[in-house]
């Protein structure tokens, strides 16, 4: 069977036009490319095009070697001819049996983590934290909120570029996580610094939050998606490049660019896990660029083994075990993406109206000198109670009774007000007056931990 055609361009140059199956991405465009230039004698230009499935070949001599040609595909892991379309849903049952293993896994580690209390864990402190117990709570957190949010994402683009170039070496595979945690320590010692200086200059409004979570949540469930391979037509698909550039997926084939990982690591000083919250807030009350900088440095310290034991786990995966792993990566960064999409929404303050049978619901608190007396209490995991009701147009005084400062719950918001309050121990007062009737949504800074405010007649 012929896999190629052979035309004239414009200029006078020779072309030739291969069918080629298996490609996905534009790394297997850039793959093929290198292979046939470094390795085919009188190639002058090649054009690859993975949607299409079809590689074109320009020369100026007589003849080129179709032979040589087709090596060069094979060697970079392809074959000649045309590819089917995929089916939507993957016909290949070694996939499902992955994935069942991968989920029942998954399933015994939740228990096993919820029975352990591991997404409870919190720290408490009556006063500021030494530094050992700063650099305890890093730790903490690189297994816990920061994995939630900056692991996921990390987990998600490592095991995809690693199911993309099983070519790599382990080293290739791992060094950019060493840059993207350098960029993360240094953006934390610098910045770390500065808030200690000048107080929470650098702090995002919550709807701008918000919206950026939830777009790191979207990219991760895309790239969980990708990563189980129950939808093979969304192998056709691709990150847009502002957000593969973002993250250091450039033209490099076997690595990122260790300087974009670099400062996409750096970046995640503005992605704020709740105990990555708490540490900015205690640099910021410290009044010290010296004190901020070596809180924050700590902190990033801390959670640098969970984050590389990311790398490492995804760099060194091989054989018949990697199938089961990328599927359970890939259910872990689908469940993480859903969490953060629902966290950023939280953030935004919008309220979805669904229609719903009315209620009549008792109106929390007391009156004192005409407004409404709420009592909330925050932990460490949230607040109590975390639905309260009051009537609209009547002034609104909430008492949040803080317990836990180092927590993400200590950061506690009203999207709706642009309320965006540091909880202090004790008492913190927080006043507003509602104009609307309808749920108003309260978060701490992550979306994670939330309530509602019923606003009734």
């Amino acid at each position: 069977m012929k896999w190629w055609t052979v035309c004239k361009t414009s200029n006078g140059m020779n072309k030739k036009i291969y069918n080629v199956k298996g490609m996905h991405c534009r790394s297997c465009e850039i793959l093929i490319e290198d292979n046939i230039l470094s390795k085919v004698e009188g190639v002058k230009k090649v054009d690859v095009n993975y949607h299409k499935g079809i590689v074109k070949v320009y020369y100026n001599q007589q003849n080129i070697s179709d032979g040589q040609i087709k090596k060069a595909i094979e060697d970079s892991g392809y074959s000649m001819g045309v590819g089917l379309k995929e089916p939507f849903l993957s016909k290949d049952s070694m996939v499902y049996i992955e994935l069942f293993f991968a989920g029942g896994v998954l399933l015994f580690i939740y228990f096993l983590m919820k029975i352990f209390g591991v997404f409870n864990l919190s720290y408490g402190f009556g006063d500021s934290p030494g530094l050992v117990v700063v650099l305890l709570i890093g730790l903490t957190a690189g297994i816990s909120t920061c994995m939630a949010l900056v692991g996921g994402i990390v987990l998600g683009i490592s095991a995809r570029h690693a199911t993309l170039h099983p070519e790599a070496t382990s080293a290739q595979k791992f060094r950019p996580h060493l840059f993207f945690n350098a960029g993360r320590l240094v953006s934390y010692v610098l910045l770390g610094g500065v808030i200690g200086l000048v107080g929470s200059a650098f702090r995002f409004s919550s709807p701008v939050l918000g919206t950026l979570i939830l777009l790191v949540g979207i990219v991760m469930l895309f790239l969980g998606l990708k990563l189980i391979e129950v939808f093979p037509r969304l192998k056709s698909f691709a990150l847009p490049k502002g957000i593969s550039r973002l993250f250091g997926i450039r033209r490099e084939v076997k690595e990122y660019s260790h300087k974009d990982s670099f400062f996409s690591g750096a970046a995640t000083f503005f992605l704020p896990c709740g105990f990555t919250q708490a540490m900015q807030l205690y640099a910021v009350s410290t009044g010290s660029f010296t004190r901020g900088a070596l809180i924050m440095g700590l902190f990033a310290l801390g959670t640098m083994p969970g984050l590389l034991g990311i790398g490492g786990i995804t760099s060194v995966i091989k054989g018949w075990f990697k199938g089961y792993f990328f599927k359970f990566a890939g259910l872990i960064v689908i469940v993480l993406g859903v969490l953060n999409i629902s966290y950023g929404y939280n953030l935004t303050g919008i309220v979805l109206n669904l229609p719903s049978t009315p209620k009549l619901e008792e109106v929390s608190g007391v009156f004192e000198d005409g407004k409404q007396v709420v009592k909330i209490t925050q932990f460490g995991n949230g607040y109590s109670p975390n639905r309260v009701t009051v009537k609209v147009n009547i002034p609104v005084k909430l008492l949040v009774n803080a317990t836990n400062l180092y927590s993400c719950s200590a950061s506690f918001l009203i999207p709706k007000f642009n309320i965006f309050t540091s909880l202090q121990e004790g008492i913190n007062v927080i006043e507003f007056t509602p104009t609307n009737t309808g749920p108003i949504k309260f978060s701490c800074s992550m979306g994670m931990y939330t309530g509602v405010i019923n606003v009734i007649n």
